[in-house]
């Protein structure tokens, strides 16, 4: 029997997990540590490897000396020592840094992500900002546009969501084979209703635009078919490339679609430029200028996936039981986010009795509050693509999940009160960026101080809703999203209907923000919530 003591002076106790990972082939899973009162944690390596070891950590001094014996007499003990700081495994390591550390990978992660999360909701900016130049008529047609366009295809985020969770959970079991096949299945999932939302608007569109924004405002609707039945042609490519996207930021990558909606975003703003400022195509070239950056930025986002050695050109049609996977999956995510869609379409209904001036002052104001929200999702991200491995993985922890998503709601207080003091600048100071029409001006300067409060809250709420998707606690979200959209809606009916105008709407808006928060902050801190309860069903 050997005896070899091991000595590095770099590395704290226990802070790299994976410290001896290069040494020992697939050990088994560690007891915890707090059974050994001496730190001792014991490891056993297969059984071809013919021989067990036995690996203490402690801190000991510099002076001790390595001991090397002879390998081929019998079975063999190593003891190693550690002590000191080792250089630490990057992202994949965020749960086991410190707290100011860990805030900086996050930031180095989400950083790119905020990139693919403004890209979106800045195409529409762009079609508002360039519209808005030319026709109040055209502005106030994008409302009841965007809600067909846009905010429906946010119905469709339960294929983002469900794709990284999907995912991120099969890379923490190290199975390239299932990652695969998961991209595979739902890449024909996002094609599938991709084809159908084209269809959908081409027959349906200005049957939905008539009944949403009713026959007193006439003058709108054909405007606004226009840029529904335009921009629709890119559904397919849309959502395939939601898909594409999310695997890559499953795999905790986002510089590489990143690169993609950099490019589309540009096509966008050039587009829209030349087609509306100098063709004068008017809202038709807003329309087009989109439904090309779309397609562009989905073909990327597969090249981006292909890079990676995943095939992104392989679709399956999954079986009954993959689809019921999927569906149980994706079902409570889609009743959370069709009942966000419908909270803020909701909104703009009531608003569209208010008058031509209100809906585009509502327009403005909805716009730059998605721009702004959008800079908080990629910490509902960072939570989807890292706590899934703390969670449910082989390094399950879930001491370092709540680390981590204290980080992340630290960061996200931070950024919630930059973002309220920013984007209730630029409507306030720079209104004509937008519009020039003052009565607009004047209906943008009612919701200031709600438009602040709402967008203060946001960034929290949506690092309290990425843990819980992470943790797959979709039961008590979609209940709990579903009950703020329902209690939403009828404080929206009383403050229209007592005449508070736009601002009464927002301030509803308020109030269905801060309700999210506090309940998904509850459920998190409960005893029995993901974060600290063991047991994994």
């Amino acid at each position: 029997m050997q005896f070899k003591t091991l000595t590095s002076h770099n590395t704290p106790l226990f802070q790299n997990p994976t410290f001896f990972s290069n040494k020992l082939p697939q050990p088994s899973p560690r007891f915890p540590i707090s059974l050994f009162h001496s730190n001792l944690s014991l490891i056993s390596t297969p059984k071809n490897s013919f021989r067990n070891r036995i690996v203490t950590a402690s801190r000991i001094s510099s002076n001790n000396k390595e001991l090397i014996g002879n390998d081929d007499i019998g079975p063999e003990i190593d003891i190693v020592s550690v002590s000191g700081e080792e250089e630490e495994e990057k992202v994949s390591e965020l749960g086991s840094e410190n707290i100011w550390k860990q805030m900086k990978e996050i930031v180095m992660f989400t950083g790119p992500a905020t990139g693919l999360w403004i890209c979106g909701p800045l195409m529409s900016l762009i079609d508002t900002a360039v519209i808005g130049q030319g026709s109040s008529i055209e502005l106030a047609a994008l409302g009841p546009g965007t809600v067909v366009c846009d905010y429906m295809s946010y119905i469709f985020m339960f294929l983002s969501i469900a794709t990284s969770n999907m995912v991120a959970t099969a890379l923490a079991k190290q199975d390239k084979n299932e990652v695969q096949h998961h991209i595979s299945i739902l890449l024909f999932v996002g094609l599938t209703c991709g084809c159908l939302m084209l269809l959908f608007t081409k027959f349906f569109g200005s049957w939905v635009l008539t009944a949403f924004t009713g026959l007193k405002n006439a003058q709108l609707i054909s405007a606004a078919n226009i840029y529904v039945q335009i921009q629709g042609l890119a559904w397919p490519a849309l959502l395939v490339g939601w898909v594409a996207q999310s695997a890559s930021l499953g795999m905790k990558d986002s510089w590489g679609p990143l690169k993609a909606l950099a490019v589309a975003s540009a096509v966008n703003g050039v587009g829209d430029i030349v087609l509306c400022s100098f063709m004068g195509y008017g809202i038709a070239g807003a329309a087009w200028a989109t439904m090309a950056s779309q397609v562009i930025a989905g073909f990327m986002m597969i090249e981006a996936l292909n890079k990676k050695g995943y095939n992104a050109y392989s679709i399956s049609v999954p079986s009954p039981d993959e689809l019921l996977t999927v569906l149980g999956l994706a079902a409570p995510v889609f009743i959370t986010m069709i009942s966000k869609v419908a909270f803020y379409s909701l909104i703009i209904y009531f608003v569209t009795s208010m008058g031509t001036y209100t809906m585009a002052a509502h327009q403005v104001m909805i716009q730059a509050f998605v721009m702004c929200t959008v800079w908080s999702g990629p910490l509902s991200q960072t939570a989807q693509s890292f706590m899934p491995e703390l969670i449910y993985g082989a390094k399950r922890s879930l001491e370092k999940a709540r680390m981590l998503l204290k980080s992340l709601v630290i960061i996200g207080a931070v950024l919630g009160l930059l973002l309220g003091i920013v984007g209730t600048s630029v409507p306030w100071l720079f209104p004509k960026i937008f519009t020039h029409d003052q009565n607009v001006i004047q209906e943008m300067h009612k919701v200031l101080i709600p438009y602040f409060m709402a967008l203060a809250v946001t960034p929290q709420t949506h690092s309290l809703e990425g843990a819980l998707l992470a943790g797959r606690d979709l039961k008590f979200l979609s209940l709990s999203m579903s009950g703020c959209f329902a209690v939403g809606a009828l404080l929206l009916l009383l403050v229209t209907s007592r005449g508070y105008g736009l601002p009464g709407c927002w301030f509803a808006s308020v109030g269905f923000q801060w309700v999210r928060f506090f309940l998904c902050l509850w459920r998190l801190l409960s005893p029995n919530g993901i974060l600290y309860s063991e047991d994994l069903g």
